[in-house]
């Protein structure tokens, strides 16, 4: 039995929540700053996305962790406190899910490390980094774990194994991001994606962040095509393409976009839908809207 998919219950498509990052900016992030720092110091704007995101309809909120790992954290001098930031963010998204009878998915992002043989980082290393960030988001709360934006599948493996090291009775979501020519940037292809993962151990598979959504709804098929076993499949597509407008990016596709584009995923077959950079509360209530009808 696919535990994710006990966990979720028999309805689907599931609502996922959409961006963290671009809307940090929008309450004052710097550029280049850490989000993962203001599950400290801003909290209270922290708990407000996830707020809007489950008012929105999501049915899982995301931790704001996609940059916990320690050489991530170590870019901005918070290393050392990889502990507090993981377990704050995992405390914040449970005070909102538990208020609303929601889950919490537990995010491990990229180390930002190259692995072995291409870079340094060995199997063994980057195990212990997802381990270190896993165990801060276990004890705050986390219901499953999401492994997003990856590009290796090495990666996945060492972020698989680590969950089967801290928390072997929660289930993982690893989506990979298809980003260059249908590929990612170390030439995996999705169904090549779902193969290898659903193997190892993931309960769900799936791609997110991208092109847009056009190009998604080609992954997708694809990942569908290639669908084995229980495993469930898994789309977050970025809200189009980031455009200049005067002097900021405001990315190209509107809530409608993403609501029509959410009923193409679950005509294919995809389970989980949600947002990636730049969708906004706006963008995942209009695509609730569309996958359940009030």
């Amino acid at each position: 039995m696919n535990r994710l998919a006990a966990l979720l219950g028999a309805d689907r498509p599931v609502l996922l929540d959409g961006a963290m990052g671009t809307l940090l900016q929008e309450q004052g992030l710097a550029d280049g700053a850490p989000a993962e720092l203001w599950n400290l110091e801003n909290p209270e704007v922290v708990r407000a996305v996830h707020a809007a995101y489950a008012e929105a309809g999501a049915r899982v909120l995301t931790t704001n962790t996609f940059g916990g790992t320690r050489p991530r954290l170590d870019m901005h001098g918070l290393g050392d406190r990889a502990g507090e930031v993981n377990r704050s963010a995992a405390q914040l998204a449970r005070s909102v899910a538990d208020a609303r009878g929601l889950l919490v998915a537990g995010d491990l992002g990229p180390t930002g490390e190259l692995l072995a043989p291409v870079g340094t980082l060995t199997h063994a290393e980057a195990q212990a980094l997802f381990a270190e960030q896993l165990t801060a988001l276990v004890e705050g709360g986390i219901d499953l774990v999401l492994v997003e934006t990856l590009s290796d599948l090495g990666e996945a493996d060492a972020a698989l194994a680590a969950v089967r090291d801290v928390a072997p009775g929660l289930p993982v979501v690893v989506t990979m991001s298809f980003d260059t020519n249908l590929r990612t940037m170390m030439g995996v292809r999705p169904g090549d994606a779902v193969a290898h993962l659903a193997a190892a151990g993931a309960a769900a598979v799936g791609a997110n962040c991208g092109r847009g959504p056009e190009e998604m709804e080609i992954i997708a098929a694809q990942m569908v095509q290639a669908r084995t076993g229980g495993v469930l499949l898994v789309a977050q597509s970025n809200a189009g393409l980031p455009q200049v407008v005067g002097d900021h990016f405001e990315y190209d596709a509107n809530a409608d976009d993403l609501a029509a584009h959410a009923t193409r995923l679950a005509e294919l077959g995809i389970d989980l839908v949600g947002g990636c950079c730049g969708s906004t509360p706006a963008h995942i209530a209009a695509m609730g809207a569309t996958l359940i009808p009030t």
